[in-house]
């Protein structure tokens, strides 16, 4: 290990850290103890003159602590690699509070954080402690700003049941809303027969099960070259296959009450859904067991928001309505920070629509209280 990502790695757990972290940028957050609120004053959003809750489904962290169990596995480089990616100012230990100021700034009272998948090539033993010393730590930021922050749980599902006693556990006993977990299991798609106890408990539990992508390692050779591709094409490629997966083998009608959300406005699937349905009608053998058309089934599924123009917004409501999009901001990848004005600013949209959307329709989905 290099004496830079040492330093980065030793200084974090000494200090009891979590980071805020997306897809290759990170900022360290204290989460051990109560840390008093900024002093900035809070930007409050309203619609048609009403205070409007927001709310951010779509914010990252990782926890430093976790790279002791999986040190001695591939998993382990990777979350290396992503803590020794802090660059230039981000070298500076920041807590809670920058978090805290930033969402004052841009209007988000609440976010739900969540972490990326990184751990499914772990060993039974090796995960299931990292994913305690996740949740644990998630739990103890939670508990710290009980009035800012909500967390979905990390769960194993390289271990289906594993997977569903942690999300239990996650929920039952530390308040988590639901869990975040990745487009596909090492290879293995999410609607596996092998997955049916991990969604058979998300459906028991209500849990709101996240689903975000993974860069769509099987594109990769394609990929090579300009463009950040793995990230521009693959991870909307990503999310698009998982979901049609879930929808063309029957997932979501063999457990009808499940709760997904997709990042990043679902990938393609919104788009493409009227071929999918083409495909059903010309070519109904190929498309069994499904028991309704495709696009039926988009307003089964919960998306953020997370397009870049108000055309590509509208398109998303009028696919799959006001009451199926959650905000996201992707913090801290740095996609957007005008995740709250992206919605008020998209004319298409009713006063109605802007309060679902920016905050509604995410504190039913995570059972905020009132």
């Amino acid at each position: 290990m290099s004496t830079r990502r040492k330093f980065l790695i030793d200084s974090a757990q000494a200090a009891g850290t979590l980071f805020f972290s997306g897809c290759g940028l990170s900022t360290i957050a204290n989460a051990q103890s109560p840390v008093p609120q900024s002093p900035l004053r809070r930007r409050e959003i309203t619609v048609g003159g009403k205070r409007v809750r927001t709310v951010d489904l779509h914010c990252h962290a990782h926890v430093p602590e976790a790279w002791e169990p999986v040190k001695d596995h591939d998993v382990g480089e990777t979350l290396r690699t992503t803590l020794s990616g802090v660059r230039g100012a981000a070298l500076n230990i920041h807590n809670v509070n920058d978090r805290l100021r930033v969402m004052d700034e841009q209007g988000i009272d609440f976010e739900a954080v969540s972490i990326t998948a990184f751990w499914y090539g772990a060993p039974r033993d090796a995960v299931a402690e990292l994913i305690r010393i996740q949740n644990e730590k998630l739990f103890q930021l939670v508990a710290a700003h009980p009035d800012r922050f909500v967390a979905l749980a990390s769960v194993a599902l390289q271990f289906p049941n594993l997977a569903a006693e942690q999300l239990e556990r996650a929920m039952r006993q530390q308040g988590m809303r639901g869990c975040l977990i990745g487009t596909s299991v090492n290879g293995e798609e999410l609607s596996s027969p092998r997955l049916r106890p991990f969604w058979a408990k998300a459906e028991e539990l209500g849990a709101l099960v996240f689903i975000h992508p993974q860069n769509f390692a099987e594109g990769a050779a394609r990929f090579r070259g300009n463009g950040n591709l793995p990230n521009v094409i693959g991870n909307p490629l990503d999310t698009t296959t998982a979901l049609a997966h879930l929808i063309f083998d029957g997932v979501l009608d063999r457990y009808p009450g499940v709760k997904i959300c997709a990042a990043h406005g679902g990938g393609y699937l919104p788009s493409f859904a009227a071929r999918a349905d083409r495909c059903f009608t010309q070519a109904p053998d190929a498309c069994k067991p499904v028991k309704q058309p495709p696009s039926a089934y988009l307003k089964q599924i919960y998306y953020d928001s997370l397009v870049f123009t108000a055309e590509q917004l509208r398109h998303l409501v009028a696919e799959a309505g006001a009451g199926q999009i959650v905000m996201g901001t992707d913090h801290p990848f740095g996609w957007t920070s005008e995740s709250v004005d992206h919605i008020l600013n998209t004319p298409s949209l009713s006063d109605d629509d802007k309060r679902a959307m920016l905050g509604e329709n995410a504190a039913k989905l995570l059972r905020l209280p009132a």
